[in-house]
């Protein structure tokens, strides 16, 4: 960690950007061409099995699959010949499908294919699959493939009646008097949850069973849950795994009323054996869906749920240090499904819970390698000024110690309270540059946003031996200016989006200005810094002037930012909210590169947004488009203030 002669810690050093936690601590053939466009299916369907026998997958029917999915990926969208087909595929697999849902490379075609199924050959599928539910959701691939089939509800529920009418009597003329008792979609997801809840305890804490159960929550609430998707690479820090989590938006769609009603019936299983869904690892994730869920569509059972995790943990063994619940905050398994429970609790238990467990524990818990987790969702929970009042005061002089610590997001949560309450605003700024050793003298102030960017105090960003006790030294603009800008962290960029939202951006604008071009440039075609731009652009506490004056840096820079992969996402972000002037500038000094931008992956895209072309050309011609589409913004922008 980089701090200065005045703090007790060791200097020398970078803040650590975020420890980890727990044990992390330490191809398909194409059809031919020609006539024969439709797959034969297979002479021997090789699915002939006992009841008991594994099933089994012969090459001929893969190599059947795998050619009857390239050819619908290849056929038309729509038309006699795709339906056609899609009819006879989804028979083939109808008769196969255990074979095929346990199968590694048939459970991936499997996934694939029931994309592209109507209603009635799905729900054959399904039916097919659930005459062997616990088999298959247990099944390393089978499960997938049921994740699959529940994933397809939201298309499907879509359906009009029309389209169900002429399913239902292409149905009834194809079967010809055979059983016609086929249950709707509606009936296999609830008879599906009435027999998860029957073996509840066994499908949750199953490692495959248990994706199962997490989805089957989600469709029942119509609340497709993005993060749950959203695996984060195993290269970044927790904490920034976190933070990219967070980003995804659940996706809501229409269900049956009786959904809703089976997903508070489902849920109430987890009363029942409370602790098991407190303590395993496993059981837990699908308390931690449900919490997410019901939060959305049921929240008073929600809070119902809350409560009877809190009160659980708060009569287990008593801790001399305080509250019983602190002892499971500091445990991995636990501290996961308390981090859920403080994401969706209401203010007013928020509050409760903070007076009862944490107050007076907040600096221990902010130094604990796992406890600080559920803090920070604390933290994030936050929204009125009588909780974060206690919270701030508590918190507040331990920050430089926490960052020391390696535990930034703790502090990234606090200020983003601040934002949002509104609050404490400028004490938190004024800890930070002390945290940072850019208070004082106050020349370094100008220097904060490059520290807070990376996550590095002032001597170990500028290289500077400074003895112990000696007077800091002042900020050398030549030495900043000379300095490349060092590599963005998603903590620190997330810090600067923050301190860009407060009432009084002032003085991180006025760093932001004292970079040069190039050191701008990098902060834009970096992955994490280039959303530090898009809060410049975005935030109603920026000034149109302010804005101005920090982007003049980026001229002569704009080639570079369009043949940026970030860089030009960032462009296209200032070329919609310039003025009809600055888009001439623009405009003229891309055109000067004109060829080079072309030939760019990313810069030709650029060049189009532009109308390159048109205003090389045409220049009076692309003027009237601009003015055009200017006043087409204004009114729309009108409208929506409206």
């Amino acid at each position: 960690m980089g701090l200065g002669p005045r703090s007790p810690h060791k200097a020398g050093r970078q803040f650590p950007i975020g420890g980890k936690r727990g044990r992390g601590a330490k191809g398909s053939g194409r059809p031919p061409r020609g006539r024969e466009q439709h797959p034969r299916p297979p002479a021997d369907r090789g699915s002939e099995r006992t009841q008991d026998a594994h099933p089994h997958l012969s090459p001929e029917a893969l190599g059947y699959f795998r050619q009857a999915l390239s050819a619908l990926k290849e056929a038309p969208e729509a038309g006699e010949e795709r339906e056609l087909m899609v009819h006879n595929v989804l028979k083939e697999v109808e008769a196969q499908a255990l074979a095929l849902a346990t199968n590694r490379t048939g459970s991936e075609m499997l996934q694939e294919l029931l994309g592209f199924s109507p209603l009635k050959p799905l729900c054959r599928i399904w039916a097919a699959l659930r005459s062997n539910l616990r088999f298959v959701a247990c099944h390393r691939c089978g499960v997938h493939v049921l994740q699959s089939t529940l994933l397809q509800l939201p298309r499907l529920l879509r359906n009009t009646a029309e389209e169900e009418e002429k399913e239902e009597e292409e149905d009834e003329e194809e079967e010809n008097g055979k059983d016609g008792s086929l249950e709707t979609l509606e009936e296999l997801v609830l008879g599906l949850a009435s027999e998860v809840c029957d073996d509840f305890l066994f499908y949750c804490g199953d490692t495959h069973g248990s994706f199962l159960v997490r989805t089957l929550l989600q469709v029942l609430g119509g609340t497709l849950l993005e993060s749950e998707r959203a695996r984060p690479g195993g290269s970044k820090s927790s904490e920034t795994q976190r933070v990219i989590a967070r980003e995804y938006k659940p996706t809501d769609f229409e269900v049956p009323e009786a959904f809703l009603n089976c997903l508070q019936n489902l849920s109430s299983c987890f009363l029942k054996d409370i602790a098991v869904f407190i303590t395993d690892k496993i059981s837990s994730f699908c308390l931690q869906v449900a919490l997410q869920v019901l939060h959305r569509k049921l929240p008073q059972f929600c809070a119902y749920l809350c409560n009877a995790v809190i009160g659980y943990l708060s009569t287990r063994s008593s801790s001399a240090a305080g509250s019983p619940l602190l002892l499971f905050l500091r445990d991995q398994t636990s501290s996961r499904l308390l981090e859920q429970v403080l994401l969706v609790l209401e203010p007013p238990r928020l509050q409760t819970l903070f007076e009862d467990h944490f107050q007076g524990q907040l600096q221990t818990l902010a130094a604990h390698p796992i406890a600080n987790f559920p803090l920070q969702r604390f933290l994030d929970s936050i929204s009125t000024p009588e909780l974060l009042s206690p919270v701030f005061e508590e918190l507040s002089p331990a920050l430089e110690a926490v960052l020391a610590q390696g535990h930034p997001g703790v502090v990234i949560a606090l200020v983003g309270a601040c934002r949002r309450v509104g609050a404490y605003q400028a004490q938190v700024l004024q800890l930070l540059l002390e945290a940072f050793h850019c208070a004082e003298p106050s020349s370094r102030k100008v220097a904060c946003v490059p520290l807070f960017a990376t996550l590095t105090a002032y001597e170990v960003y500028y290289e500077l031996t400074e003895e112990e006790g000696a007077v800091p030294s002042e900020h050398q603009v030549e030495i900043a200016t000379a300095r490349t800008l060092g590599e963005v962290t998603v903590l620190g960029s997330l810090l600067l989006q923050h301190l860009l939202h407060f009432s009084a951006p002032g003085l991180i604008l006025r760093s932001l200005g004292s970079l040069t071009g190039p050191q701008l440039l990098a902060l834009a075609q970096s992955p994490a810094g280039s959303h530090i731009l898009d809060a410049i652009l975005s935030s109603p506490s920026v000034t149109h002037k302010q804005r101005r004056r920090v982007l003049q840096a980026l001229k002569g820079q704009y080639v570079s930012l369009a043949c940026s992969r970030h860089g030009s996402r960032v462009l296209d972000a200032i070329w919609n909210g310039a003025a009809l002037g600055t888009r001439k500038e623009i405009a003229a000094e891309l055109g000067e590169q004109n060829q080079e931008l072309i030939r760019d992956p990313f810069g030709h895209h650029v060049a189009r947004n532009v109308a390159l072309t048109t205003f090389l050309k045409r220049r009076e011609a692309w003027e009237q488009q601009q003015s055009a589409m200017a006043k087409r913004r204004r009114a729309l922008n009108s409208v929506l203030e409206d």
